[in-house]
C-alpha cells in the first residue's frame, strides 16, 4: 500500500485504485474522494459520467482568478464596474447593480460565499473581456490540465446541454485550485456583509453548510439546478491530511450534506497522509556562479508525502540531491535539479524537483571586489574569472 509520491506541478493522472466497497454516497449519481496532495483516488462511483454541474462551475472562474492574482496580472485591489448583463444574471445573485464598482476581492466573496451569478460574470468580463470569451479561456485551461470530459458554455452554471463535466474532473480543478491557498481564505467565510456602494449591507451566507458543521471543512463550492440536483465539491483537513470530494445529482441538500460527510469520515478514518520531507527543510547547499552569494540552501520544490492506511506505519528515506551548473540569477520555485529518494534498504523510490531556499541575485562588480577584499583579508587570494 505503501507508495511515495510529490506534489509535482505537472497534472496528476488520476489512475489509482478505489479502496472501498461500501457506498458512501448512496444517493448520489455520480462522486468520487482523493487526496487532495496527490490526486490518489479513494473512493469513486460513477465518477466519469457527464453530468450537469451547476454552481460548481464556478471552480474554474476562481481557479483562473487565482492564477490571474498569483501571476500579478489582477490584484485584490482592482475594481470591477458592474456590467447589464453581470447585474440581469438570473439565480442566485449578491444583488449587483449596474454601474457600481466592487473590489475583485469583494467579487471573490460574492462568488465563494454566496454563489453570485452576478458576481461570477462581472469577473469573467475583466478577465477576458466578455462572458463567451472567458468561457474559450476556461475551456482551454481545463482540456490543459486534464479535465477532457468537461466543457462549459457559461461561467456560472446554469443549466445547457452542452454545459456538462464529471465528479473526477471537478476533483481534478478543485486540487488545482487548492494550490492557491489564499481562496481557502474566502471559500472557508461562513458569512459575511458586502458594502453596496450606497453604504448598504448585502447579507452573504455561504451555501456550503459544512463550513459550519463539519470540522476540517473550510471549501469550495456548491450547487444546484433542477437539471443538475444538489451538487458539492467539498475539502476538509485534518492532520495535515487534505481531502477532496465531489458529489452530483443528489435529490436534496441534505443528502447532498450526510454523502459528503460519508466520503470525508471514510476518508479520515482509512487513510493519513505521512510528510516525509517538509519543503522548507534545507537537503544541503549548493554553489552558485556568479552570484551575489556563491552558495544556497537546496529544498524540495513542494512536500514530500505519502499516503498510508491508518493501520501502517512510515518508513525511513533519505534524500541525494543531483544539480547541474547553476547561474544567477536564481529564485525561489525554479528547478536546479533533482532529489532522489531512498529507502532504508537503498532502493530508489522516486526523483522530485529541488530549488533554492532564497533569491540569489547576479553579482556587480562590487560584489566581486568585496569578496576579494573579504577574502584576501582572511588571508586567502581568490581569482574571479
Amino acid at each position: 500500500m505503501k507508495k511515495v509520491v510529490i506534489f509535482l506541478l505537472a497534472t496528476v493522472l488520476f489512475i489509482s485504485p478505489t479502496y472501498a466497497s461500501e457506498d458512501y454516497a448512496p444517493t448520489a449519481k455520480s462522486a468520487i474522494l482523493i487526496d487532495a496532495a496527490t490526486g490518489e483516488v479513494l473512493y469513486e462511483k460513477n465518477a466519469d459520467v457527464k453530468l450537469p454541474p451547476a454552481s460548481m462551475t464556478k471552480l474554474a472562474t476562481l481557479l483562473l482568478i487565482m492564477e490571474n492574482i498569483d501571476a500579478g496580472k489582477l490584484q485584490y485591489t482592482d475594481m470591477v464596474t458592474i456590467s447589464e448583463e453581470a447585474a440581469n444574471m438570473g439565480g442566485s445573485q449578491v444583488f449587483l447593480e449596474a454601474g457600481e464598482s466592487y473590489s475583485v476581492a469583494d467579487l471573490i466573496k460574492g462568488i465563494a460565499i454566496a454563489s453570485g451569478n452576478d458576481a461570477v460574470v462581472a469577473m469573467a468580463e475583466k478577465l477576458g473581456g466578455s462572458q463567451s470569451e472567458f468561457v474559450d479561456m476556461v475551456n482551454k485551461r481545463l482540456k490543459k490540465l486534464g479535465a477532457k470530459n468537461t466543457n462549459f458554455v457559461n461561467v456560472h452554471g446554469l443549466d445547457d446541454a452542452n454545459h456538462y463535466s464529471t465528479a473526477r474532473d471537478m476533483a481534478l480543478i478543485a486540487k488545482e485550485l487548492l494550490k492557491h491557498e489564499k481562496i481557502l481564505e474566502f471559500t472557508s467565510i461562513y458569512e459575511e456583509y458586502l458594502t453596496k456602494n450606497d453604504g448598504t449591507k448585502t447579507w452573504l451566507v455561504n451555501t456550503n453548510k459544512l463550513v459550519r458543521f463539519y470540522e476540517g471543512v473550510d471549501g469550495l463550492k456548491t450547487g444546484f439546478t433542477n437539471a443538475a440536483g444538489y451538487c458539492l465539491t467539498a475539502t476538509a483537513k485534518k492532520n495535515n491530511f487534505r481531502l477532496i470530494s465531489v458529489v452530483m445529482g443528489e435529490d436534496t441538500s441534505e443528502n447532498r450534506s450526510a454523502d459528503t460527510v460519508k466520503l470525508l469520515n471514510y476518508g479520515f478514518n482509512t487513510f493519513k497522509i505521512n510528510v516525509i520531507k517538509n519543503k522548507e527543510e534545507i537537503l544541503g547547499t549548493v554553489h552558485i556562479e556568479g552570484g551575489k552569494k556563491d552558495k544556497a540552501d537546496v529544498v524540495l520544490v513542494n512536500d514530500a508525502t505519502e499516503l498510508l492506511k491508518t493501520t501502517e506505519q512510515a518508513n525511513n528515506y533519505f534524500f541525494k540531491i543531483n544539480v547541474t551548473k547553476i547561474k544567477a540569477p536564481v529564485k525561489p520555485g525554479d528547478v536546479i535539479g533533482k532529489a532522489t529518494i531512498i529507502d532504508d534498504k537503498n532502493n530508489i523510490i522516486d526523483e522530485v524537483d529541488v530549488t533554492v531556499k532564497e533569491k540569489i541575485e547576479k553579482a556587480k562588480l562590487i560584489d566581486y571586489i568585496y569578496r576579494n577584499v573579504k577574502t584576501l583579508a582572511g588571508g586567502k587570494t581568490v581569482i574571479n574569472k
